[in-house]
């Protein structure tokens, strides 16, 4: 069962009923509104459409003890439809990332120093640093900023103001053959194709299936050697 039906059930258990205006003074009422804002959003986020009023039904079924409006073989083809139709669109979407992410990687390697390695990440020194470069055995310090091909933000340590810190050979195939490309001080672009990054799943909701994606990397220092 993927993560968004799993919401979807976990968040079936947190429905109030009888109670339009909740008093949001009491705790009680603070973390359960907390509680379903964040569920909410997160099945908001996964494209997750339901239909309230069986949702409810649902709810009121199941906490009234009452005979359920659909057995659990109904139930389960249900779920089964919806996570078939998910995947569908899943693979879709996976399809065409892949051709319109192969484009773009295609312009990029042709621009004035970007250079492509074997694995086919490319990369282009924006300053050269001047201290140690990091095996994939130790941790380095790095500010980075993550983008989609679009331009769209999906990651910052700079808008957090904090380094990241971890270990080299933790992170995605992409980084870890750059971070070890790059000296102390060393600012770089970095283009990774989905095959280097998170491949045909994506990282849902920020990152799309086969998505190509874009780095400004900052190694700031190799912590622990």
């Amino acid at each position: 069962m993927n993560t968004a039906l799993k919401l979807v059930l976990v968040g079936s258990v947190l429905v109030l009923f009888g109670c339009d205006k909740p008093n949001m003074k009491d705790e009680k009422a603070q973390y359960s509104y907390a509680i379903g804002y964040q569920i909410a959003k997160n099945m908001k986020e996964q494209s997750v459409e339901i239909d309230s009023k069986a949702f409810n039904a649902a709810m009121q079924d199941v906490m009234g003890n009452k005979e359920a409006r659909l057995n659990d073989e109904e139930r389960m083809n249900a779920l089964r439809k919806m996570s078939e139709s998910r995947r569908a669109v899943e693979v879709k979407q996976a399809e065409e990332n892949l051709k319109i992410g192969q484009g773009f990687l295609d312009a990029n390697k042709a621009k004035e120093g970007v250079k492509v390695t074997a694995s086919g990440l490319q990369y282009k020194v924006v300053s050269e640093g001047k201290g140690a470069t990091p095996k994939a055995t130790d941790t380095v310090e790095v500010h980075y900023r993550g983008k989609l091909i679009d331009g769209k933000e999906f990651d910052s340590s700079y808008s957090r103001n904090q380094p990241a810190q971890f270990p080299v050979k933790a992170v995605i195939p992409g980084w870890t053959e750059a971070l070890q490309l790059m000296k102390e001080g060393a600012k770089y672009e970095l283009t990774i194709p989905a095959a280097l990054a998170y491949g045909e799943r994506g990282q849902p909701p920020q990152i799309p299936p086969n998505a190509v994606l874009v780095f400004d990397v900052e190694l700031l220092k190799v912590v622990k050697k």
